[in-house]
């Protein structure tokens, strides 16, 4: 099971924003479940930006990506299919991890009584 996610550098303004509400992965890093809390760290210096709860958990092959799923990535579905393609070459078989954003960076982790 995952106890951490990491993201591209150019994914954290999107993530923080709300503009990126799920990611897809492959099955090495599929082993969550929902409710689940995860740090997020960016994948070049492994800096903390924030916690992500996870939403949904939903096996989806490549070919099935759709305009939605674009969208939920905030990017076009032709870029989507690039990225995936350079992420994960040869991979059909994905899985998409929806999320919320909780304690981006910049926020208190405490919660006031």
């Amino acid at each position: 099971m995952l106890t951490k996610i990491t993201f591209f550098e150019r994914f954290e303004r999107d993530i923080l924003s709300g503009a990126k509400t799920i990611t897809l992965r492959d099955e090495a890093e599929s082993h969550v479940t929902v409710g689940q809390v995860l740090p997020v760290s960016t994948f070049e210096s492994d800096r903390w930006f924030c916690d992500i709860q996870i939403l949904e958990v939903t096996p989806l092959a490549l070919s099935d990506l759709n305009q939605t799923h674009a969208e939920q990535e905030n990017m076009t579905l032709a870029q989507l299919r690039l990225v995936i393609a350079e992420i994960y070459p040869g991979v059909e078989q994905l899985f998409m991890l929806r999320f919320s954003v909780l304690n981006p960076v910049g926020k208190s982790k405490t919660v006031a009584p």
